[in-house]
């Protein structure tokens, strides 16, 4: 791990002082935009890593102009899409298309421990500070790279969006209603999919550079992240030669397990195991159903037939008076049964409030930023998600200073000339 140049006070640009996190000492350079990157480089950084975030002091990260928009009383605006996903960040600027640029980025690759980017592969390569150069100057480096379809194979070059990944890894296809054409799924589900996959990829070589001395690239595919998402349709088609088309709510063979109506809405149940099944009849004031010859087993409640016609219409009954909140207290620690939620009502749930899930962040010229807690529990290193994110090239002057040992003449020197 990277140990600062003694000068360099970490707690003075970063609220709450030096992160004292797991990742504590690890120094991550994001060279990153949107969303795929930078909320990889943004776990590490919860985590307690060290994240300077380069960008082009001529073309920043676009998502800073995302909404929504966080408003200051003179009228300034900041992207609260951005701070969420670049929150205990470092700020630099650095034209990695002037010669200048390319050096410095291999003088901070010299002493980081992870450069994560998430351009198309073999942009960097062009740029000539690639994972090939860059592994030259520091051998341990671990170099993650996100990409649309990753950094071998024939699509490699093609431009891709979270879309590009839905439609050509299978989920998109799968997504909807039989009746309708497909449905993308409702969120950024290649995006966040491959963010995961990038953190255990950079976490998995990390070790075994601390280990060895020696870094690797971790190559990661949006459209890989999303096709490891479909559950069984790879071997659904590979062994019976199934090709898994929309279905709506339902699972592909399990039943009871979907959205039913109530009295204000949805709930998910998914009581189909013999067991769930008979305390959900007992639940419901009706336990004799439980031994019904025709839906006394769960192989005989899997079978669409009797499921459309004895036990959907049940559910039906047992919900269609009573709303989803009273359905959820009824149903307990007893049976799976959830009350489907707007984002409102996740924020006000007392689950997500109990596990911090959304934390509150007060930006000093904006007011206060409620946004996504971190999911990782950890409880002797727990993770730190309140930071803020940096404004454009907020700390390069200090991280030049301290980080590549630059004096204030060199500085001067390289702002004049619009590489920082």
């Amino acid at each position: 791990m990277t140990e600062f140049n003694a000068g360099f006070d970490l707690g003075a640009v970063l609220p709450g002082g030096p992160a004292r996190g797991a990742l504590r000492g690890v120094v991550v350079l994001d060279i990153t935009r949107v969303v795929a990157g930078p909320f990889c480089s943004m776990m590490l950084a919860d985590l307690g890593a060290t994240v300077i975030k380069i960008e082009n002091p001529k073309d920043p990260d676009y998502a800073r102009e995302f909404p929504p928009l966080l408003t200051s009383p003179g009228g300034e605006a900041f992207s609260a899409f951005f701070a969420q996903y670049n929150r205990n960040k470092l700020g630099m600027t650095l034209d990695l298309s002037r010669p200048e640029g390319k050096e410095l980025l291999r003088t901070l690759a010299g002493r980081a421990d992870v450069l994560v980017e998430n351009f198309r592969g073999g942009t960097m390569d062009k740029l000539g500070v690639g994972y090939d150069e860059l592994r030259k100057v520091n051998p341990r480096l671990v170099y993650t790279a996100i990409s649309g379809y990753g950094q071998t194979g024939p699509y490699r070059r093609k431009p891709a969006y979270d879309n590009s990944a839905q439609a050509t890894g299978g989920l998109w296809s799968m997504n909807g209603f039989p009746d309708r054409p497909p449905v993308r799924v409702g969120t950024i589900i290649g995006d966040l999919s491959a963010t995961l996959y990038a953190v255990i990829g950079t976490l998995a070589a990390l070790r075994h550079a601390e280990r060895t001395g020696e870094g690797q690239l971790v190559d990661i595919s949006q459209q890989d992240s999303v096709l490891s998402l479909t559950e069984n349709a790879v071997v659904s088609h590979t062994v019976e030669g199934k090709v898994p088309t929309p279905l709506g709510n339902e699972h592909p063979f399990v039943k009871p397990y979907e959205l039913y109506p109530c009295k204000d809405g949805f709930v998910f149940f998914g009581g189909y195991t013999d067991k769930f099944w008979r305390l959900t009849c007992e639940m419901f004031g009706e336990p004799e159903l439980a031994a019904d010859p025709e839906i006394d087993t769960m192989a005989k409640r899997f079978t669409p037939e009797v499921y459309e016609r004895r036990v959907r219409p049940l559910l039906h009954r047992w919900f269609a008076d009573r709303a989803k909140l009273e359905l959820e207290e009824l149903a307990g620690d007893l049976v799976p049964l959830s009350a489907i939620k707007d984002i409102g009502e996740v924020i006000a749930d007392p689950q997500i409030q109990a596990r911090d899930m959304v934390v509150d962040v007060e930006y000093p010229e904006f007011g206060p930023l409620r946004m996504v807690g971190s999911p990782v529990k950890l409880d002797v290193t727990p993770a730190r998600p309140r930071g803020l994110a940096p404004q454009v090239g907020e700390h390069t002057d200090q991280l030049l200073r301290a980080f590549a040992d630059l004096s204030e003449e060199r500085i001067r020197a390289l702002r004049e000339a619009g590489v920082v």
